[in-house]
C-alpha cells in the first residue's frame, strides 16, 4: 500500500524537490532548528486556523482534515465557506500566485469533492495585505498537470539526482540552501 502524500508537501516539491527531501528529514526535529523567520511568522499566523479560532461563524469549517483515496492525498484545509461553497487557502504574503499554491489548493478541492463537499470557487488569501486572489477550478488540462506532479512526487528519489541545476532565485529563499551545496 502506498503512503498518502501530505497536501502541504506539494508546494514544497514544486518549489524544489530537494527542499522537500530536507523538509522530511528535519520535520521530526524542533522547528527552531531549521525554520527561518518567514516560516515561523507563517506558522504563528496560521494558528487561528489550526486551533479553530479563525471564526465563530458556523458557516466556516476551519482546519478540517481531508483525504482523497483516488489521489492518495491527506491534509487539512484552511477555510471552507459552507454558504458560498468556497475553499480558501491562507498564505502570509502572496506577491505572485505560484504553481505550488495553486496545486495545493487543487489537492484540497479534490479531497473535499471526494468526501462529498460541493466547491464552486477557490481562493488564495494574502494575510499581509488582506487581498483575495481567485483561482480557477481545474479543467481537464490542469487536472492532468496536477496528476503528473503527484506522480513525480511518488517517483522522486534523492539518490538518483546526480545532476542538479539549482535555481538561484529559489535557492536564495530556501532555508536548506546551505545543506544542498
Amino acid at each position: 500500500m502506498e503512503s498518502y502524500i501530505q497536501i502541504s508537501k506539494i508546494n514544497d516539491f514544486i518549489f524544489c524537490p530537494k527542499s522537500l527531501y530536507f523538509h522530511s528529514v528535519y520535520e521530526r526535529m524542533n522547528e527552531k532548528t531549521y525554520h527561518a523567520s518567514p516560516q515561523t511568522r507563517g506558522k504563528i499566523k496560521h494558528r487561528p486556523i489550526d486551533e479553530h479560532r479563525y471564526s465563530t461563524a458556523k458557516k466556516h469549517l476551519q482546519g478540517l482534515e481531508v483525504f482523497s483515496e483516488k489521489y492518495g492525498l491527506t491534509g487539512k484545509i484552511d477555510i471552507y465557506d459552507q454558504e458560498k461553497f468556497s475553499l480558501i487557502e491562507r498564505k502570509n504574503s502572496i506577491k505572485k500566485i505560484h504553481d505550488g499554491y495553486k496545486f495545493q489548493l487543487y489537492a484540497q478541492y479534490f479531497c473535499l469533492q471526494e468526501i462529498g463537499f460541493k466547491v464552486k470557487s477557490l481562493w488564495l488569501y494574502s494575510m499581509s495585505d488582506n487581498k483575495k486572489h481567485r483561482v480557477d477550478l481545474p479543467d481537464d488540462k490542469e487536472t492532468k498537470v496536477f496528476e503528473d506532479i503527484l506522480d513525480k512526487i511518488r517517483r522522486f528519489d534523492i539518490s538518483a539526482q546526480k545532476e542538479f541545476s539549482p535555481n538561484p532565485a529559489k535557492c536564495a529563499n530556501c532555508i536548506y540552501a546551505e545543506l544542498c551545496g
